[in-house]
């Protein structure tokens, strides 16, 4: 196979104090650096919460607030949509006012607007407590990206890929907790959910508060306000990523449809196939990381991430019709494969996040990765229902296609940003 040419860019803050500061990562498990080790400890414990309460918000608003099905979903689908819009203006404001405060600011709207869904009673009270949420939530990860950019220092992606198995822990351990209240199934227990998510946002700003302040870093006076929408390298960028975040949907909505509806397997398979990825990522995603340092060896790993996903998808398409057992041991090989794929795109897309993004720019850059994060979630579950569930085997493979065409094509967008990148640096 011919190897797609591509560009390494190189993105270094600025300097202003310490904007400039490095703070290192270990090669295993552990942080150096306080500032890395708390805006770890805050992202725990924000996911923590926020796991427990995703597994349990639409029964709480249909046992709890007696709403429909169909309110539920609507007032779902509208909390998600509004939260797309935020991330851009929010990552602006960050980068131009630090990002510290404004995340600082959005964790104590989320605190204030989960304790309000206690009082929720009818459906628009409970679409704006939970619209309001999703708005915070996605302008916080907008201000949240340049402190992860500016206290990863030289190590960005490792940094990154430390927080990501942070996160899938939180999961997890959310997740069983979320079991637990389901079991218990009482309204007091719902309720519970809800105000702890309140406590785990005050609990992550009080470990916030006491990181170092990071100020501005100083933009280019002919640049234009909107610099990231008209970076249009950047923006293909985030839509072929977004097409490939579709794969963080498989094993946890399609997967389970495929294993009731397709196959003999024990519906227990499912929860031993969502373990399996969990551990995965939680010891491999560092060390896959390992490496991953320019735009030309991430743009690598995506292409291998994308057919790592077609092999995966067509093992796991191969369970249906087989017996029971055969079934799971099929399928956690499909689900094996496909964790390794997501191992190799995850460093990849978060080595390009920051890689393409102009130091100064790094808040409005996050807002518009995480728009296209975000309709990948909106679209996955109706794509994924399509092609995987009603389609069949087929569409197992159609979808795993997807995904290798992306990854494809990733290495030319990369090459094509590099290009832009040294004209732009030619004609300052």
């Amino acid at each position: 196979m011919n190897q797609a040419p591509t560009a390494s860019i190189d993105i270094t803050p600025g300097k202003n104090g310490d904007a400039n500061r490095s703070w290192p990562v270990r090669r295993g498990l552990l942080l150096e650096s306080g500032p890395q080790r708390g805006l770890a400890l805050a992202g725990f414990v924000n996911q923590l919460g926020t796991a427990a309460f995703l597994a349990t918000v639409p029964l709480y608003a249909l046992r709890v607030i007696h709403l429909s099905i169909g309110q539920v979903g609507l007032g779902l689908s509208v909390a998600g949509v509004v939260g797309l819009i935020a991330g851009i203006p929010v990552g602006h404001l960050a980068d131009r006012r630090g990002p510290k405060g404004i995340f600082l600011i959005t964790l104590l709207i989320q605190a204030v607007s989960m304790t309000s869904l206690l009082f929720a009673h009818s459906l628009w009270p409970f679409v704006l407590a939970v619209a309001v949420t999703d708005l915070a939530g996605s302008s916080g990860g907008a201000a949240r990206g340049p402190m992860i950019r500016r206290f990863g220092g030289d190590e960005v992606p490792k940094f990154r890929s430390y927080l990501r198995s942070v996160a899938m822990l939180a999961g997890t351990f959310g997740a069983l907790a979320a079991g637990a209240v389901l079991q218990i199934g009482s309204d007091l227990a719902y309720r519970a959910v809800i105000f702890a998510n309140a406590l785990t946002f005050l609990g992550s700003a009080a470990v916030l508060v006491k990181l170092p302040k990071l100020h501005p870093l100083p933009s280019p006076r002919e640049e234009g306000r909107w610099v990231a929408l008209k970076d249009k390298p950047y923006v293909a960028f985030v839509v072929l990523d977004g097409i490939m975040w579709i794969q963080s949907e498989v094993l946890s909505f399609a997967l389970p449809l495929w294993v009731v509806l397709h196959t003999d397997a024990p519906r227990w398979f499912v929860g031993l196939a969502i373990a399996l990825n969990t551990v995965m990522v939680v010891f491999l995603q560092i060390r896959t990381s390992h490496g991953v340092k320019d735009s030309m060896v991430a743009g690598r790993a995506t292409r291998r991430a994308g057919l790592a996903f077609l092999i995966g998808m067509a093992v796991i398409a191969t369970a249906s019709g087989a017996s029971g057992w055969v079934a799971v041991t099929i399928m956690l090989v499909g689900v094996a494969i496909h964790t390794v794929g997501s191992l190799w795109h995850a460093a990849g897309s978060l080595e390009l996040r920051f890689r393409l993004a102009p130091a100064h720019a790094q808040g409005q850059y996050s807002g518009v990765f995480g728009m296209g994060m975000g309709l990948c979630y909106v679209v996955a579950p109706s794509l994924l229902g399509l092609l995987c569930v009603t389609w069949g085997a087929l569409g197992w493979l159609v979808m795993g296609g997807v995904f290798v065409a992306a990854g494809l094509a990733m290495p030319y967008v990369i090459q094509w940003a590099g290009r832009s990148r040294e004209l732009a640096d030619v004609t300052a």
